[in-house]
């Protein structure tokens, strides 16, 4: 029995019940048998885990897991300590510094950006080792979906971040007029110059929530005080 001990445990019981899901699940039970699969079963939901349904500030959307050993631990485009940062978020990093100047780590584990509210959510949340998109088309994007949907209807305002067009595609989703959302070229070597650097949306992020009164997100991973 999945259960995240927050808000998530109520408003997702029915999805496990659900014949998608139970299909899914008889899925994911060969394939963690047979072949290496990303990531460990117990990390596969870290994401619902870390940032409860009212905690939930801003929604950074992701696509499927890395596929490279040690580095997918539950949260979108997050890898655990001690493994070097992929290019994706090598190029995350680097728009960071270009518009609020805060520092590259070294570590890529995001972690404390959990933990301020951000949902770190990828649209499938398992891979095979090797194999990007291999787990597509099974189930997950349905329960992602359903997380998306539930976010919809919250009556604070979210802030959903839509990098790439497998993301945009669940623009469709938000149509709560209270919400905010921001679209931008993936970070991935392949499209970050065509639109993702320079899109500003750490500082629009932090813009956004002052507005709404909150306190800004801390993005700084090399200074991670009061964060854990």
């Amino acid at each position: 029995m999945v259960t995240f001990e927050n808000d998530w445990d109520t408003l997702l019981q029915d999805e496990f019940h659900q014949e998608y899901y139970l299909a899914l699940r008889r899925f994911l039970k060969e394939e963690y048998r047979s072949r290496t699969v990303y990531p460990n079963m117990f990390d596969i939901f870290n994401a619902l885990k870390l940032t409860a349904y009212r905690d939930t500030r801003v929604l950074l959307l992701g696509q499927d897991p890395y596929h490279g050993p040690g580095q997918a631990h539950g949260l979108a485009f997050s890898v655990r300590d001690g493994i070097a940062p992929p290019p994706s978020l090598v190029n995350i990093f680097q728009e960071l510094q270009n518009e609020l100047g805060v520092p590259i780590p070294q570590n890529g584990n995001l972690t404390p950006w959990a933990r301020q509210g951000i949902l770190l959510l990828n649209t499938v949340l398992t891979v095979r080792a090797g194999q990007a998109n291999s787990h597509r088309g099974k189930g997950w994007e349905t329960f992602t979906d359903r997380v998306i949907e539930l976010l919809n209807t919250r009556e604070t305002p979210v802030i959903f971040v839509l990098w790439g067009g497998n993301a945009k595609q669940k623009r469709t989703l938000i149509t709560n007029p209270i919400h905010h959302v921001l679209t931008a070229p993936h970070p991935s070597p392949l499209s970050a110059h065509y639109g993702f650097f320079g899109c500003g949306h750490f500082a629009k992020i932090n813009e956004i929530l002052r507005r709404e009164g909150q306190s800004p997100i801390n993005w700084d991973l090399t200074c991670q005080e009061g964060i854990s």
